[in-house]
């Protein structure tokens, strides 16, 4: 048997929410946008507090040159040390609600994903404008994990409202704080990764992806070097996404990327950036260029990296220019 690709590695919720906070995890671009729809966010919530398992995380050890931010690492403290691969999805849905941060869909807008919970029948549901009026619900999980209230506040809070509606018996008391408590242990669900070592390539990567997550997208060169400029130029990468986006909407009374009859992805137009600044229309070797790499020597540096990103921004200029 060939020596593994990658180690085992235990984590609790909290602890993957905190590393993302920190900056140590990365929550690349890679299966973006987010595409769950609410109702899969809201029956993970609910397998979770069942206690079933809800499947492992495969991460890669990232070898970013320190000092960089990664995807949504504004001000953090920490260089990211891995990012995941897989199940991109559930950590996205988890640390969204439990932060009450917005998601970006389909169509790039965002979004605030609001799970509702009923601690007398322990039923979570997405929030809507009923759930809100209902007493016998918390309208928002994730004030349960708020560094403004705390879980006696939520539970005393939530009693006080519904005591408003009806009369609560001693043993229904119990029970709801219980409930609650058992909602707020959530940050306590184990969860198992597969780390993959730091030395494989993105071609590896990919493929153990998809051997993986037949259900899954396919990745592609694309999808890392999107990932790639999330990390050292997100400002590029936020270009391609609003070109991409204006591209879908008509724009009659100033100057638009609308097209009648196409949509570019962000992909397609960073296709065309690639191919005027290295001339290559394969991406077979764009992302090692990117990251600094000498293909000649396979030797790294950051003075390297910058220049190809040097280029890559050039070019994209020309690219997104609609003049």
């Amino acid at each position: 048997m060939s020596e593994t690709v990658f180690k085992q590695v235990n984590y609790t919720l909290d602890g993957l929410i905190k590393g993302i906070e920190l900056g140590q995890i990365g929550l690349p671009d890679i299966q973006r946008p987010f595409v769950w729809p609410n109702t899969k966010v809201r029956d993970l919530f609910d397998s979770m507090y069942k206690g079933y398992p809800v499947g492992y995380l495969l991460f890669w050890d990232n070898e970013y040159v320190p000092g960089h931010r990664t995807i949504g690492a504004d001000g953090k403290q920490l260089s990211p040390s891995m990012v995941i691969v897989d199940g991109q999805q559930r950590l996205t849905s988890l640390f969204a609600v439990m932060k009450g941060v917005p998601v970006v869909r389909s169509n790039y807008n965002s979004e605030r994903i609001r799970i509702a919970f009923n601690p007398l029948e322990r039923l979570f549901s997405v929030a809507t404008a009923a759930t809100n009026r209902d007493r016998s619900y918390i309208s928002d999980i994730s004030t349960v994990w708020s560094s403004d209230t705390n879980l006696f506040q939520v539970a005393n809070e939530f009693l006080d409202n519904l005591r408003e509606a009806r009369d609560i018996s001693n043993d229904e008391e119990r029970y709801i704080q219980d409930s609650v408590a058992m909602l707020a242990g959530l940050s306590n669900f184990p969860f198992t990764a597969l780390q993959l070592n730091a030395d494989i390539t993105e071609e590896d990567v990919a493929d153990v992806f998809v051997r993986i997550n037949s259900q899954g997208k396919t990745l592609n060169q694309a999808d890392f070097i999107l990932t790639l400029m999330s990390v050292f130029w997100d400002e590029g990468r936020a270009d391609l996404e609003s070109f991409c986006r204006s591209a879908k909407v008509p724009s009659p009374n100033s100057p638009s990327p609308y097209n009648h009859l196409i949509e570019p992805s962000p992909a397609q137009i960073l296709r065309v950036g690639i191919g005027l600044a290295f001339r290559r229309a394969r991406l077979r070797h764009v992302y090692s260029i990117l990251r600094g790499k000498d293909l000649a020597t396979s030797e790294t540096s950051e003075e390297r990296r910058e220049e190809q990103f040097e280029a890559l921004k050039e070019a994209q200029d020309k690219v997104l220019d609609l003049t």
